[in-house]
């Protein structure tokens, strides 16, 4: 998977279709990804000690072939490729404008 926490993807497929947002998380052994306000559900959470329960919101898993990463140069979604360095370090790049993806 070459989607990593903390990168800014845009969601191209399903009801989230358009949405952009942070990865907050990513479960590579069943390449899907949690996107910060991206395919919210509802619920219906128990009450405990430390919150009070009832119907809550949260964002469910979005496969990873439904998200792009999104091009820091042009803000546009893209695919990613791979170059080395000059410190001989694998680094990833936008396809789209050869920009560094951090």
């Amino acid at each position: 998977m070459k989607i990593k926490v903390g990168d800014k993807v845009e969601v191209i497929a399903g009801a989230s279709k358009g949405k952009t947002g942070k990865v907050l998380r990513t479960y590579k052994s069943e390449n899907k990804v949690i996107v910060e306000g991206c395919n919210i559900v509802k619920k219906h959470q128990r009450p405990s000690a430390t919150s009070t329960g009832g119907i809550v919101e949260v964002e469910a898993k979005i496969d990873a072939s439904n998200v792009m990463i999104v091009d820091p140069k042009t803000n546009k979604p893209t695919r990613i490729g791979h170059t080395i360095d000059k410190n001989n370090k694998k680094v990833r790049v936008a396809k789209k404008s050869g920009e560094k993806i951090d």
